[in-house]
């Protein structure tokens, strides 16, 4: 399998190879990790072990998602994709569920999908074979990635954290990472019906220092959401956790929402 041949052990740091259904590293110890039926592997090592969003936050966006809600901010990742990559190999550093890791492998790209959620991984992998995209999906923390140094050519942070050291160790000299977050007045109008006072979000402060910026936009369009759907977008939000039940029952009375969706995109280069 294409996937392999980049994959370093988490315990000792050697290479991996697969024999039937494990992939066993090459060091004195032959550390082994068993495929799971789904197809992905638990390769969190034992400092980022357990952690990751849970089962009702992965079905609420797998849902929101599968709608097609964000098409246009994952055909624009694709994009950007195709114009600044040299290469073909991606990592999706924290991919949830897999959505944008399926998209941009489904684009001609060989993708790495890699986060803490179990469930979201599991979720990743059991589509990803389903429309028999070129993904890999594993069980790891975006800050101890389990691949080997330079090897490969862009890494994507959506709505993630972003690893910055992590992320210079495992991409090739000239390769480029696309971080994007919330823009200024993304679900303003979500926001609008759950708090009386609702605040502008405030631009991530996590950006790389130690590369290269080659573009920033932004991106807006509006979404035209069912109450189920504003529901499910309302799940995969922070705002679920701090919201009264005032704010929630507001929004469940709603048969419908218009929200903006506003997003920060930047693309960095590896000097």
């Amino acid at each position: 399998m294409w996937w392999q041949y980049s994959l370093k052990c988490p315990i000792c740091g050697s290479e991996m190879k697969r024999e039937e259904k494990s992939l066993i590293c090459v060091g004195g110890k032959r550390h082994c990790f068993d495929l799971a039926a789904q197809g992905y592997v638990n390769l969190a090592s034992s400092r980022a072990a357990g952690g990751g969003d849970d089962a009702a936050l992965i079905r609420a966006r797998t849902a929101f998602l599968s709608a097609g809600h964000y098409a246009p901010f994952a055909e624009r990742i694709v994009a950007l994709l195709k114009e600044h990559a040299k290469g073909d190999r991606v990592v999706d550093a924290g991919c949830g569920e897999g959505y944008y890791t399926c998209r941009v492998a489904q684009s001609g790209f060989y993708v790495y999908g890699f986060d803490l959620s179990k469930r979201g991984v599991r979720e990743g992998a059991k589509n990803a074979t389903r429309i028999g995209a070129n993904a890999f999906f594993g069980v790891a923390g975006i800050f101890d990635l389990p691949l080997k140094d330079e090897s490969a050519d862009a890494v994507i942070s959506l709505f993630a954290p972003i690893a910055e050291h992590e992320f210079l160790r495992v991409l090739r000299p000239g390769g480029i990472l696309i971080a994007a977050g919330a823009g200024e007045d993304h679900l303003l109008s979500l926001k609008r019906v759950l708090y009386d006072t609702p605040r502008k979000n405030d631009l991530r402060a996590d950006l790389p220092h130690g590369m290269e910026p080659l573009h920033s936009e932004t991106l807006a369009f509006t979404m035209h959401l069912s109450r189920e759907d504003a529901a499910n977008l309302f799940a995969m939000t922070p705002y679920y956790y701090r919201t009264s039940l005032l704010g929630k029952e507001a929004l469940a009375a709603l048969p419908s929402l218009e929200c903006e969706a506003e997003m920060d995109i930047r693309v960095y280069r590896k000097g």
